[in-house]
């Protein structure tokens, strides 16, 4: 299994570089936890979440429509006081 991700600043319109991510795997679950205030602290930023932690099933069998659920991108839209995530491909 792979996991793959990126993260877009909605309010400046570009990828937040340098937000921190760590991802944490327990039986079929897996967490993304992304370190969104440290993000914002650096810009001068104040922001409602200091971190954002996602949790999502991990498959063991390819989806209904036949594909391979081996890899999982899990993208996250962020501004200073909201977020969007959704599966990605």
């Amino acid at each position: 299994m792979t996991v793959s991700t990126h993260v877009l600043d909605a309010t400046a319109g570009v990828p937040a570089a340098g937000v921190p991510v760590s991802l944490s795997f327990r039986s079929a679950r897996g967490w993304l936890t992304f370190g969104t205030g440290q993000y914002f602290a650096a810009r001068g930023v104040a922001t409602f979440y200091p971190e954002v932690a996602i949790t999502f099933t991990v498959a063991t069998e390819p989806n209904p429509a036949g594909k391979d659920s081996g890899h999982y991108h899990v993208p996250l839209l962020l501004s200073p006081f909201g977020y969007s995530t959704y599966r990605g491909n």
